[in-house]
């Protein structure tokens, strides 16, 4: 070879000096941008910065990880640096955007919501957004220039790619891992990983570090305690005996010497889950021209009624179901997790199969599509006999943007009507999901009309979601209605799943003095309880109307409170819920409800065994080796999925 094709070794050392200076000055600038999109402040990031150097450093580090294992892949350091800039970019605008809608940071399981992820292009018009924006096409544009113009001096081997694309991707995994090396730097950077407020997590570690040490968290660890031999001591406390005083059965009075008529049979049991269903007279601040929801307030007088705590709020409507359906509590789990897509791929044991195994025909209905949160494969596993979706519904009214909230009335009454066997039906409710900004979404407009402090955007944003609130109280009054005139014994409990989004940093829950803050971090234990609690009523047409009310009850607990409530014996999973109900009637992360109505972020004193059981029994039944199964008399626990499965949902009404 001509010595004069040979490379000179001073250029060479001049060309690595600047791959690793631009790649270590990259690191660092798009580390800083990530907080800067993420927070929403540059002030504010370098704030952070200046007082968590170290953090900030491996923030770097994971960023510079990123950006180098992209430059092993395309092989040019300009347009590695512009493909980490958009993708982290992306990455921070969705946390600023779903951590202002419902308090949430973006986490690493939210990427394989696919369809299900949140679309922030319609949120994307603010002067501050639109800055950064403007300063990300500039350095886009920028790279490219820089790459036009130096691309053939700047080339390196495939075998230096390959090591540099290896180490990056080793260094990647292993603080997602938490291997011995990654986990020293952690603790010497003084990271503390807030697991239960998931939000002061991402704000004291940072987006790139904290959204990577949630890696690990997708896996749920097995607890320290258990074992056969403690769900065997767990089965025999549970087949022991009564869980307590009982509350007043449908067919009872709260006095054990009356009883009032008993359905000729076992009677159907609905669940109606209805779309961010809530009661929004309680604003304090505001007033409304007429009552939205007018059943729910005359139900609530004579029938069992109370507050349901709900574990999510302004989105994730499958992790309330899945509390309601399995009796199982997402305080157990990472925060921020989605069992319905990282969690249920095999049977699990669920309300669905515990009517099931008592002669009932199961089924779910949805006026939405079936992909969403997996729920075709999901009820499938919770032993459902069939599960309606939108794709069930043949010609269906809509009202505004989703499928009418009569429908789904309509649709529990058919099926009701057209089976010979008792029918437990689960129905989730479209009409009023969110957004309720546009103030002409109903063709019938707004008729509800909001006098307050508020904002003209605000108060038109409540009026829009007081109106469907209403027409979801008025299909519950289609139900209530009907089945006052029908000899078809049938139970139905009615609830919303979380409260609504209502503007950017729950913005008019602040101009209505429901919370004082905007960041969930400064809220009283009572402000974050209020923005949690759920009305929910219980509705029966076989029994005398009593007025027995629950103060706080868990999602979780549901379940087991309407086993209990309809004189049927809870078993498994709903056994042990229907003793903690009485003893910590309120449980979800971070915040604990006792009988008294003390709020605290700890368990009540006395309950601490009651609860740890509960997780044993959770991770036995979801993750475990079903241990309970063994010594519980109850076949519902291991309950295969049905083998005619669907075949309810595949049989439209006809038109």
């Amino acid at each position: 070879m001509n010595r004069q094709t040979l490379p000179h070794p001073g250029n060479r050392l001049a060309k690595s000096l600047f791959i690793g200076t631009a790649l270590l000055l990259s690191s660092c600038l798009l580390s800083i941008g990530v907080e800067w999109i993420s927070r929403g402040s540059l002030a504010e990031t370098l704030d952070w910065i200046s007082r968590n150097t170290s953090i900030y450093a491996l923030n770097a580090v994971i960023g510079g990880s990123a950006l180098i294992f992209f430059y092993s892949l395309i092989g040019s350091i300009f347009l590695a640096i512009g493909v980490a800039a958009i993708l982290l970019s992306v990455m921070a605008f969705i946390n600023y955007y779903k951590s202002m809608l419902v308090g949430e940071p973006f986490f690493p399981w939210d990427i394989i919501l696919n369809k299900e992820g949140m679309d922030v292009g319609p949120l994307f018009t603010g002067a501050q957004d639109l800055l950064k924006l403007a300063v990300i096409l500039a350095a886009l544009g920028s790279l490219i220039y820089l790459h036009r113009k130096l691309k053939s001096r700047l080339v390196i081997s495939w075998i230096s790619r390959g090591i540099l694309g290896a180490v990056s991707l080793a260094v990647l995994l292993s603080f997602g891992l938490q291997v011995s090396w990654a986990k020293e730097r952690v603790a010497k950077a003084g990271v503390d990983e807030t697991i239960w407020s998931q939000q002061a997590n991402y704000d004291s570690n940072g987006l790139l570090l904290a959204f990577t040490l949630n890696v690990q968290n997708a896996q749920v660890p097995e607890p320290e305690d258990y074992s056969a031999d403690k769900m065997e001591a767990l089965a025999k406390d549970l087949t022991a005996g009564a869980p307590g005083e009982a509350i007043p059965a449908f067919g009872q009075t709260g006095d054990a010497e009356e009883e009032t008529v008993a359905p000729r049979k076992r009677p159907n049991v609905v669940f109606i889950m209805s779309e961010a269903f809530w009661d929004p007279t309680v604003l304090s601040n505001v007033s409304f021209s007429a009552d939205p929801v007018p059943t729910l307030h005359q139900l609530q007088q004579s029938y069992p009624s109370g507050t349901m705590l709900s574990p999510q709020f302004g989105g994730g409507t499958s992790n309330v179901e899945f509390e309601v359906l399995t009796g199982f509590s997402m305080s157990f789990l990472p925060a921020g997790s989605v069992p319905y897509l990282q969690y249920i791929n095999d049977s699990v044991p669920s309300l669905a199969s515990y009517f099931e195994s008592k002669g009932y025909r199961s089924l779910g209905i949805h006026t939405y599509d079936g992909w969403f949160w997996n729920r075709e494969g999901v009820y499938r596993q919770l032993g459902f006999e069939g599960f309606k979706s939108k794709d069930g519904f043949v010609n269906p009214e809509y009202n505004g943007l989703y499928i009418s909230d009569s429908e789904i009335a309509d649709s529990i009454i058919h099926e009701i009507n057209r089976s010979e066997d008792p029918v437990f039906i689960y129905a989730v409710t479209m009409q009023n999901h969110a957004p309720y900004t546009d103030k002409n979404r109903y063709p019938s407009g707004n008729t509800f009309k909001v006098e307050g402090d508020l904002t003209e955007d605000a108060r038109d944003m409540l009026e829009t979601y007081a109106q469907g609130a209403h027409y979801a109280d008025q299909a519950l009054k289609q139900l209530v209605d009907h089945f006052a005139q029908s000899d078809e014994p049938t139970y139905i409990v009615f609830y919303g799943d979380h409260l609504p989004t209502l503007g950017l940093e729950y913005d008019l829950y602040r101009q209505a003095g429901f919370v004082q803050s905007g960041k969930p971090a400064d809220w009283s234990l009572e402000e974050y309880k209020s923005l949690r609690s759920i009305p929910f009523v219980a509705w029966s047409n076989f029994a005398a109307a009593d007025e027995h009310k629950v103060n706080t009850i868990s999602s979780s607990f549901m379940g087991a409170y309407v086993l209990d409530s309809l004189g049927m014996e809870p078993e498994g999973q709903f056994a042990l819920g229907s003793k903690l109900y009485r003893s910590v009637p309120g449980l979800i992360r971070n915040l604990t409800v006792d009988p008294s109505g003390t709020l605290s972020h700890t368990v009540p004193a006395g309950s601490e065994e009651l609860v740890e059981q509960y997780q044993l029994l959770q991770y036995d039944l979801l993750f475990g080796d079903r241990h309970l199964s063994r010594y519980v008399e109850a076949t519902f626990l291991t309950k295969e999925p049905m083998a005619n499965y669907n075949t309810l949902a595949a049989v439209k009404e006809e038109e």
